[in-house]
């Protein structure tokens, strides 16, 4: 499924001078229970809102999708409505994630909106997977006493995000939990504290690689809790090797 959405997306891109700002894609072998996987997924690699649709069997097609920060999709699909009634049966979701059904004679009609509403409401630089941070901490301020205060200062959404932290590491451990979660240790180049980190759902083409010593990340200061145990730990949004 994930070759067939890609090979969709390789022939938007040549047959195009830019990838549509958001992308809606249908195969008919695709099945609904794995579409916002791939939605995930392809998302992750082109950076952009991604729509996947399945057939449901009696002339309809579900839907699921996956936003980007910048782009509420739940509020997209309401304006489509709106502005096209009856284009969509259905619709429901928050921000980053989102349900629909459509007629299978709109879809065509449905992937040109789309596509055309989220390259006017999104500001390009968010299409091109630019990390936007809050800059580095301090060793000093990598403690639990900061994590809880960012804890509490929350909750965090779409328009007011958690957070975002980057710095340069030394990679002393990783290996995978799960299928494709990382799990990190890593200390400041300029020291400070050994701190735990994961990353979700990494590339296991690049990762984990014994090779890497040393990387810069983009990552969420956090309080671990286990059994009754804290400590801190990073939330890791982009590793990249050094």
């Amino acid at each position: 499924m994930q070759a067939e959405a890609l090979t969709l997306c390789e022939k938007l891109e040549r047959s195009s001078d830019t990838l549509p700002g958001g992308l809606a894609m249908y195969h008919p072998e695709w099945h609904q229970g794995v579409v916002g996987i791939l939605a995930s997924r392809i998302k992750e690699r082109f950076h952009r809102p991604v729509i996947a649709f399945a057939p449901a069997g009696d002339g309809t097609l579900k839907g699921s999708g996956r936003s980007i920060q910048g782009l509420h999709m739940r509020d997209a699909l309401e304006r489509l409505d709106t502005l096209y009634p009856g284009m969509i049966l259905k619709f429901g979701g928050h921000a980053m994630a989102a349900g629909l059904s459509l007629e299978e004679a709109q879809f065509e009609r449905f992937q040109q909106r789309f596509g055309e509403l989220v390259t006017e409401w999104l500001d390009p630089a968010l299409l091109q997977g630019e990390v936007v941070s809050d800059g580095p901490l301090s060793a000093a301020e990598m403690t639990m006493e900061i994590a809880q205060m960012l804890r509490d200062a929350g909750p965090w959404g779409q328009m007011f995000p958690e957070p975002l932290f980057d710095g340069h590491f030394r990679l002393l451990q990783q290996r995978l939990v799960g299928e494709r979660h990382l799990k990190v240790m890593v200390e400041p180049v300029g020291g400070g504290p050994l701190l735990d980190g994961i990353a979700f759902n990494v590339d296991t083409t690049y990762w984990p690689d014994n090779g890497v010593r040393e990387v810069q990340l983009a990552y969420k200061l956090d309080i671990n809790e286990f059994r009754g145990n804290r400590s801190l730990q990073i939330i890791i949004d982009n590793i990249w090797p050094l």
